[in-house]
């Protein structure tokens, strides 16, 4: 993404769009290091750029809470997670809020009522549990502060199913989920499940790059990113817990994915590729079906659907 006043962009770019869908945020990795913020028109898509606003690091992802008011951001290279407030213009101020963070905080899901941090060291906890205040817009640790485990993890990202009141969570190095039951009122995690994404024949290099949920959580989605032609992995809930149902071969180092508010599309990005692919989700196997492949620009990494207003 060409993001106004900056010659060139550093490494990925991770985005998140606003609740009401009328901004898109798009946070560069480095120098100058940047929220810009971009108006999106409803009736053809297009963005306008609105301004920069600073980040205090390199952020690996970013997400705004249930009122769009505030943009939350975790820093794997830095080791902090960050509250920047966001005008009612779409402008990200400076950050109001800075909390240091155990090696590597890697995803802070903003829009559950706990918010929750993946911390990427490997640990016998999943990173910590925080809660978030929207009238004060201020992060503060959750009681306990974290959910232990009996095996180490490296977590990377995580999706939080309201209608099975469970987290996923995908290992990076083990290319596992481990599916947890949470509370939302409290914020407490319990691990249930760990299952591997593996196929067969285990590649040389293990690489787990994201993860999705169709909107009615049926089939939660994991992609594989390295440097070959890769496979995602779809599984179906059985009472919160998964099973693997296959693996559908995608783009060549699939790094970004994501899945239509129908829940009938996916759209997968490759960063050696430089294109991305449509696929269409069977509503009762969740098997993907390739539709398009596009040419993108170099090293494509992220995915955001803006759906009409």
């Amino acid at each position: 993404m060409t993001i106004p006043g900056i010659a060139k962009t550093a490494g990925s770019t991770p985005m998140a769009i606003s609740p009401d869908r009328k901004f898109l945020f798009a946070a560069t990795r480095g120098e100058p290091m940047v929220a810009a913020s971009f108006r999106i028109d409803p009736a053809t898509g297009k963005l306008s750029h609105v301004a920069n606003g600073p980040l205090d690091g390199s952020m690996a992802y970013i997400a705004t809470d249930r009122s769009g008011r505030f943009l939350l951001a975790a820093s794997y290279p830095n080791n902090k997670v960050t509250v920047n407030p966001i005008a009612p213009d779409g402008t990200v101020q400076p950050p109001k809020q800075i909390i240091p963070t155990e090696p590597n905080a890697h995803a802070i899901p903003a829009r559950c009522r706990q918010p929750l941090r993946a911390g990427d060291q490997p640990r016998r906890q999943l990173g910590a549990a925080v809660r978030f205040d929207p009238a004060t817009g201020t992060l503060s640790p959750n009681d306990p502060p974290s959910a232990a485990g009996q095996r180490q993890r490296w977590p990377t990202a995580l999706r939080v199913s309201p209608g099975h009141g469970r987290v996923y969570l995908v290992n990076e190095l083990e290319a596992s989920v481990y599916v947890f039951a949470y509370d939302a009122k409290t914020g407490l995690l319990k691990e249930e499940q760990v299952i591997s994404a593996l196929p067969d024949k285990k590649p040389e290099k293990i690489w787990a790059a994201d993860l999705h949920l169709t909107p009615d959580g049926k089939f939660p989605l994991r992609q594989r990113a390295r440097h070959q032609h890769d496979r995602g992995l779809q599984g179906r809930p059985r009472n919160g817990t998964l099973a693997l149902i296959g693996h559908t071969p995608t783009e060549q180092q699939p790094r970004g994915f994501a899945i239509d508010s129908t829940g009938r599309y996916l759209l997968a990005v490759g960063q050696l590729s430089d294109s991305m692919t449509s696929y269409a989700i069977d509503a009762n196997t969740g098997e993907l079906a390739q539709l398009k492949q596009y040419p993108m620009g170099k090293n494509p990494n992220w995915v955001e659907i803006v759906n009409p207003p």
